[in-house]
């Protein structure tokens, strides 16, 4: 039976909120997607312009109660959906003229101890984030050890991956690990002799099993190429990293699609690449110092963003190129097909 779970209010400070609307201009009017509801700040601030329309997105059924309010207030000028990123192209048959991402965790879900995303949690082992197949719990008690150490290492590139997936499998074989506190004090053991106090020794753990728990870099990649699919040209796509994984995808997403790959004379094929984005600079954006005083957590974020230029249907290479990452998530069917 699946939990429910219950809406709750938190302040939400949308991060580098300025910088997108300066990018996405919706003071011209036009159809924009908000891949990322969560507390509907990008949201509210785009409907403020009188010609905009607006869908929202969002996979975590809790804000619901948010979008409702705004469906109402807006009537026709808003729609949202309970959708993942790779759902993205059912969302609309008509172009949009810009699509945004904040990806990562919000503070709203961060807050909510019994979702257990918090290294301060004493609930349930969850970590889902909505339309996820299994629980924290269910991967924490049925991976291998092996499987737990790539999970660790590569998603949240953990250089103590082999000993925390090693103490988790022998806490486990004594009684099965299902609260939050319970973890944190296994990776806390485990990592006693590198302790940081600049960062939580849980942080990259908690990192990598959320990602996995919700197939976050499958989405991301899926929903960047839904995004394309959708844009006419002209149209932009913005993105808000929090991690290096993360930036590192979308980085390689735009810089791959807005230049030649290869001049060579001797690679007749080069002739027929399309130049599918344009980008203003190759460097990502970062959060103003004041936004950095006002919400820490905007620290880490990164924003980069591009134009469409062609269209293109063939994105082989981009998935090739993450699937390493895609294959390691996907060892999560052999827990929700049992």
């Amino acid at each position: 039976m699946k939990t429910q779970i219950q809406p709750l209010e938190y302040s939400h400070f949308p991060v580098m909120l300025s910088e997108i609307i300066q990018i996405i201009i919706p003071s011209k009017g036009g159809l924009f997607v908000d891949c990322t509801f969560g507390g509907g700040g990008y949201s509210k601030a785009i409907l403020k312009f009188p010609k905009t329309k607006l869908i929202s997105i969002d996979r975590d059924s809790t804000v619901m109660p948010a979008a409702k309010k705004l469906e109402k207030k807006f009537q026709d000028r808003f729609k949202f959906y309970q959708l993942k990123f790779s759902e993205l192209k059912s969302i609309t048959k008509d172009k949009a003229d810009a699509i945004i991402f904040d990806l990562g965790l919000s503070s709203i879900q961060l807050n909510n101890l019994k979702r257990g995303f918090s290294f301060k949690s004493k609930e349930k082992l969850d970590m889902r984030m909505g339309l996820s197949d299994f629980s924290l719990k269910d991967a924490i008690n049925n991976l291998s050890q092996e499987q737990l150490k790539l999970i660790i290492k590569i998603l949240g590139e953990e250089n103590e991956a082999s000993i925390i997936s090693k103490n988790i499998i022998k806490a486990r074989s004594e009684k099965k690990i299902t609260r939050v506190d319970e973890l944190v004090k296994i990776i806390e053991k485990s990592k006693r002799k590198n302790l940081s106090k600049k960062i939580n020794p849980s942080t990259k753990t908690f990192q990598a099993l959320r990602i996995f728990v919700n197939k976050e870099i499958s989405e991301l990649i899926y929903g960047l190429i839904n995004s394309y699919k959708i844009l006419p040209i002209g149209g932009i796509i913005a993105v808000v990293t929090f991690h290096s994984l993360e930036d590192k995808i979308v980085k390689f997403f735009f810089k791959n699609y807005s230049e030649i790959k290869n001049k060579s004379r001797y690679l007749p094929n080069v002739k027929d690449q399309k130049i599918l984005f344009k980008l203003k600079s190759k460097k990502p954006i970062y959060p103003s110092e004041k936004e950095v005083q006002m919400n820490a957590p905007s620290r880490s974020a990164k924003l980069r963003y591009g134009i469409k230029l062609s269209h293109n249907s063939d994105f082989d290479d981009f998935i090739k190129k993450f699937q390493y990452l895609i294959d390691i998530e996907n060892m999560s069917e052999k827990l929700w097909k049992k």
